[in-house]
């Protein structure tokens, strides 16, 4: 066997088409032979011109408004860094982190954690990146909020905040839930609802103002409407039913039946006249009120307390009749009449020509507020509420009403009309040792007044002693006795009447000088016979 015939037959040439490629594929060329030659490596494979370009190329382009997504890589107190592909981190300012309150950044974020921005500013005075998570899940809120809002849907979100009036949602947003509508009544303490999931539906939007309102009780009473409707229908007006003061408004009070509220009108809350309902009740009373109406459209219930209690009206037509005498207190004074409260919240007129038997042009010149008198009950009106009463007709007596016979009844007054009312015996001590002591404090000496008989006063019982009446001691002064003074008649003196013993005179005895002479004196005048009377 020839080398010709043994030897293999050489590998065909390539084609001319792969022959040669193009160099800015990145890869070698082969020669003519099919040789592979490998691309040349240059020092600066890309020119200066195009380097920035090629680094820009890699680089997130960002730009104000835009929402990135970046990876958190570093959490600081105040600040937290965020990976967005730029050229540099961008920064979250602690208080663009959440609409919440909070103080560490790490309560919000974590490392590694993916987060949704929006940028704030491209680039600051120092060259940095600053975003917002906060207004990046405001914008995104925004959005979702405003579709529920335009389906009628609810929102839920846990609460972050107690403020003045309500409750704050985290909704996406800082969503304001009045205290009003946390419940189907009013709730005082809004405290226990911090951490609280709440769901609601959205009463108010705008976006301009970031205002939301959201309405708890709007979602529970869609929830109840069907036991509200059987609540409704089971109450009937004029039955009675015990509740709970809910609350205590200016214009009333509110009562929690056991599944809806009702209003007590200030009106209805008493027969008097009621300042205000804090008044009469207080939240947490139980009270048994009368149902008034109930409003199955609007969905309300009108309640009365008064009805529940006696009308004084009734309670004072069933006790008094027209011709009574009571006793009243004048309350205010008009043109035509003077009125007159004769009972607790009754008020009576006296018209002006029943004021005195006398004309007279006013009220007041017979009367005045305040001062309490006697009336004759001359009409009584109770459908209308009105009594006429007479002060002249009273003047001319009458029956004393039930609740003032005890002390202004016949018994009180003697045979001749005159008033001497009923005597309380330790009443009566308690005065006479009232002015026993009154008396004895001052020094003052009352003296009685002297006993009648026949017209004439009686001279009082000489004071007695061993069987015998004993002189009243003189007047002292100067520690010597003074002579009474002499009764007068027609400007002159007139000398006492003798003292008489057996149908005699007896001569008075003479007066005394301290003298020596005195004794021979006394007996001259003695020895004298004694002229009859």
């Amino acid at each position: 066997m020839s080398d010709s015939a043994t030897a293999p037959p050489a590998p065909p040439a390539p084609p001319a088409a792969t022959a040669v490629l193009d160099s800015h594929d990145g890869v070698g060329t082969f020669d003519a032979e099919g040789n592979y030659i490998p691309r040349q490596i240059t020092d600066q494979d890309i020119e200066d011109q195009f380097l920035d370009d090629a680094y820009t190329a890699t680089m997130v382009q960002v730009e104000d408004g835009q929402m990135v997504t970046g990876k958190v890589v570093k959490v600081d107190r105040d600040e937290v860094l965020l990976d967005i592909g730029y050229k540099s981190e961008g920064i979250i300012p602690s208080r663009e982190l959440s609409i919440r309150n909070v103080t560490d950044p790490g309560e919000i974020v974590t490392l590694g954690e993916e987060v949704e921005a929006l940028v704030l500013q491209k680039e600051d005075k120092d060259g940095h990146l600053i975003l917002s998570k906060k207004r990046a899940q405001y914008e995104r809120a925004w959005g979702n909020i405003e579709d529920v809002k335009e389906k009628e849907g609810t929102v839920t979100g846990p609460v972050i905040e107690v403020v003045k009036g309500g409750l704050i949602l985290d909704i996406g947003l800082r969503g304001f839930l009045p205290a009003s509508l946390v419940e189907l009544r009013r709730v005082r303490d809004l405290q226990p609802y911090i951490g609280q999931t709440l769901e609601a539906k959205i009463i108010e939007l705008d976006k301009n103002r970031n205002n939301v309102v959201l309405s708890r009780r709007a979602w529970l009473e869609e929830t109840e409407k069907e036991q509200r409707e059987a609540f409704l229908d089971n109450l009937k007006p004029g039955e009675r039913r015990t509740g709970v003061v809910s609350s205590v408004v200016n214009f009333g009070a509110f009562v929690d039946l056991g599944g809806m509220d009702g209003l007590v009108h200030v009106s209805e809350l008493s027969w008097k006249h009621v300042d205000h309902p804090s008044a009469v009740v207080q939240v947490g009373d139980e009270i048994e009120i009368q149902v008034l109406e109930v409003d199955l459209d609007r969905e309300r219930i009108s309640l009365s307390l008064k009805a529940t209690q006696q009308d004084p009206w009734q309670e004072f037509a069933s006790s008094h009749q027209v011709g009574e005498l009571v006793y009243g207190r004048v309350t205010k004074l008009v043109p035509f009449g003077a009125f007159v409260q004769v009972g607790e919240s009754i008020e009576g007129l006296v018209h002006i020509s029943e004021i005195s038997s006398h004309h007279i042009d006013l009220p007041e010149q017979v009367v005045t507020p305040g001062e309490e008198l006697w009336v004759k009950i001359i009409d009584l009106d109770i459908n209308r509420r009105r009594i006429s009463l007479s002060i002249k007709q009273a003047a001319e007596g009458g029956v004393v009403a039930a609740e003032f016979q005890e002390h202004f009844g016949e018994h009180a007054y003697d045979a001749e009309g005159n008033y001497i009312g009923a005597v309380d015996e330790e009443v009566a001590a308690d005065e006479d040792q009232a002015w026993a002591q009154y008396y004895s404090e001052t020094g003052e000496v009352i003296t009685p007044a002297p006993e009648m008989e026949g017209g004439e006063a009686v001279a009082p019982a000489p004071e007695m002693e061993g069987g015998e009446a004993v002189a009243p001691a003189p007047e002292m002064e100067g520690g010597e006795a003074v002579a009474p003074a002499p009764e007068m008649e027609g400007g002159e003196a007139v000398a006492p009447a003798p003292e008489m013993e057996a149908a005699e005179a007896v001569a008075p005895a003479p007066e005394m000088e301290a003298t020596d002479d005195a004794a021979p004196i006394l007996e001259e005048e003695v020895e004298e016979p004694v002229e009859q009377a």
